[in-house]
């Protein structure tokens, strides 16, 4: 008896033994796999530490629940890009995988609702119309329509812009631009026979005319038409600062808008034309080195740092700018030089060659509660972070754009 329970034990402790050897090694494995290689391009590089770190989508920023959002719209935009010069289905499948968790089989968005009227909401849908081409799933295309129908009811101001929300009455906010536009072009084209394109324009024109401001050819985060919300400049109605990822996001809305605007249409050329004076501005105001500030027209500001979501903006939107043909040929050169700048002063690899990027900007704003006032001292003293989506997708964007 006491040796049959002596083997049994003996036999029982041996499993467990070979167990904890073989399940070592297979974290071991595991380990030795998560080790990006040292030739690995920058953009697959940085998508690759996205997926080791996310292993779904939607978990982007540490975000806990599934969410129908523009930070994930605006990450997997550079998955969709890096999905078509590298036909590595991976890619595609994590934009599907998130696409699939926020869509329900009657082709519903989770705890979206039109009557918030966020324009934030559009960004997104713009993975959708690839996902749709491969796959003809009628979810995707039932989405895409919604979209659109929240846009043809969204509010405006006095003079034809979005309202940013609901919440945010007469205010056009310039990360709105890059949120609606280029999905709003891309739809009018493909099943308005561009009906929309006066307006998408008309969009673009409001900036031009109320945002940009006239001694640094610079944008403005805000404007409220109405000037009656506190942070307004009781003359012009605009936003108190110049936030360099407002610039950089302007910029985006352009170059990725201009995707989609028909060459035909008498305003293609005016949208270049702001594209050329944005660039011109933004050329302008680079640090020595390349780089773009917090406050990007007061780089002696207290406080004030170079931030890294605005300067990968900003060399994407050159890049491609230059690639296209819509800016000279020059400023494919200075993407080149600012994105060496910021390789040297932002990005990082840890042992396994995953990337870190700092300096990022938080997701600052404008009124709400407690009030914000958009002043300088705002965006300065709001902290940075270290590798949040709007620099991991704008490097990642600027990467592939260069063939980093």
């Amino acid at each position: 008896m006491f040796k049959s329970t002596f083997i049994k034990i003996n036999f029982t402790q041996s499993i467990i033994v070979l167990l904890l050897i073989f399940s070592s090694k297979l974290v071991a494995q595991a380990n030795e796999t998560a080790v990006l290689p040292d030739n690995l391009k920058w953009s697959e590089r940085t998508a690759r530490t996205i997926v080791n770190k996310y292993p779904k989508a939607y978990q982007i920023d540490g975000t806990e629940k599934p969410k129908w959002d523009y930070k994930m719209g605006l990450v997997l935009s550079a998955f969709e890009k890096l999905y078509q010069k590298t036909n590595d289905k991976k890619y595609f499948d994590y934009i599907k995988g998130y696409a699939d968790e926020l869509i329900d089989a009657d082709g519903n968005i989770a705890k979206y609702d039109i009557k918030e009227y966020n324009i934030d909401c559009a960004n997104p849908g713009k993975l959708l119309f690839s996902l749709y081409d491969a796959t003809n799933d009628k979810r995707y295309l039932k989405v895409i329509q919604q979209l659109r129908s929240q846009l043809e009811t969204q509010p405006r101001t006095a003079s034809g812009g979005f309202w940013h929300k609901q919440i945010y009455p007469n205010q056009m906010w310039i990360d709105g631009l890059y949120m609606a536009e280029p999905f709003y072009t891309q739809y009018t084209v493909k099943y308005e026979n561009g009906k929309a394109l006066d307006d998408i324009a008309r969009q673009f024109e409001l900036v031009q005319n109320h945002l940009v401001d006239k001694k640094t050819g610079l944008v403005y985060q805000a404007w409220d038409e109405s000037k009656e919300i506190g942070w307004a400049n009781p003359g012009t109605g605009t936003s108190p600062t110049i936030w360099g990822r407002g610039i950089g996001w302007y910029m985006m809305a352009l170059v990725e808008t201009l995707d989609y605007y028909p060459k035909t249409h008498p305003k293609y050329k005016t949208l270049i034309g702001y594209l050329n004076q944005i660039a011109k501005s933004a050329e302008q105001h680079k640090s020595t080195s390349g780089l773009w500030y917090q406050v990007a027209d007061k780089p002696d500001l207290k406080d004030n740092y170079p931030e890294s979501s605005s300067s990968a903006m900003i060399i994407y939107a050159l890049a491609k700018g230059a690639d296209k043909g819509y800016l000279a040929s020059s400023y494919k050169k200075q993407a080149q030089k600012s994105f060496d700048a910021y390789l040297k002063e932002f990005v990082k690899k840890d042992d396994k060659g995953q990337v870190t990027i700092s300096n990022v900007s938080s997701n600052v704003g404008l009124g709400g509660k407690p009030f914000r006032d958009g002043t300088n001292e705002y965006y300065v003293k709001s902290k940075a972070k270290d590798s949040s989506s709007p620099a991991l997708a704008a490097f990642m964007l600027s990467a592939i754009e260069l063939n980093k």
